[in-house]
């Protein structure tokens, strides 16, 4: 079987579509923690602490809420390697819009769950739909970033920034900038997330996948583009006729 190609490509790669990502990491966050029982669903580090907390005082309801999205998130790692082996020969639609359409699908069925008991089940969706993320969205212009958790992007965006100050490099400028853009992106979404859950209620998590579906269109391959385009002509003769 031939190697899988790990690059995103170039259309994956757009700054915007990085930023959007971004800001649906930071909504889904607030979202998960407020609303849903406080489990972080887009990163398991602290879900392992909170499940070996509880495990240590034999809180096995509470342990297991945790156990739980963690096991979701490897599920959806493995789920998002899944779909590149699958898809990854798609010209019209690339193996990234295929595991956004999954991502959107998860997160639309979240709106009609209520609050409560059944958050268990959401939070393991939504650390499903992040690990699906984290996964298949890598890099942003060439550079390793992360659109669920800003610890890795923190760390590589103060590298550059002091390898900037101190050898007087504009390239590694222009990277410290990429990666605060994204930590800024990813807490203005929690920042939207609160002030529109609490003012608008649940319908308002709706903009999660709504974000998605920008992040689809601007992820269009070059032969996507070009086939959507003569269709699109060949609509505007038909209806002009």
């Amino acid at each position: 079987m031939p190697p899988i190609n790990t690059n995103t490509g170039t259309d994956a790669e757009r700054l915007t579509a990085a930023c959007i990502l971004s800001v649906a990491g930071g909504f889904l966050d607030i979202y998960t923690y407020l609303y849903r029982g406080g489990v972080f669903a887009n990163a398991v580090t602290g879900n392992m602490v909170l499940f070996g907390f509880h495990l240590a005082n034999l809180e096995w309801a509470m342990s297991a809420k945790y156990l739980l999205a963690i096991m979701f998130y490897a599920a959806g790692v493995f789920t998002a390697e899944f779909v590149r082996r699958r898809a990854q020969g798609s010209r019209l639609v690339s193996w990234h819009q295929h595991v956004i359409l999954l991502e959107i699908l998860c997160l639309t069925a979240v709106v009609f769950i209520p609050y409560g008991k059944p958050d268990l089940a959401v939070n393991a969706i939504i650390s499903f739909v992040c690990a699906l993320q984290v996964q298949t969205f890598r890099r942003v212009h060439g550079l390793p970033f992360a659109s669920t958790m800003c610890t890795g992007n923190l760390r590589s965006g103060t590298e550059a920034l002091f390898h900037n100050l101190f050898a007087r490099d504009r390239g590694e400028l222009r990277k410290a900038m990429h990666y605060y853009l994204v930590i800024g992106c990813f807490v203005a979404g929690a920042v939207s997330g609160a002030v529109l859950l609490h003012n608008f209620g649940l319908f308002a998590f709706l903009l999660a996948p709504a974000g998605l579906c920008a992040v689809f269109l601007l992820i269009v391959p070059r032969r996507g583009r070009a086939v959507w385009r003569r269709s699109r002509r060949k609509f505007m003769r038909g209806a002009g006729n």
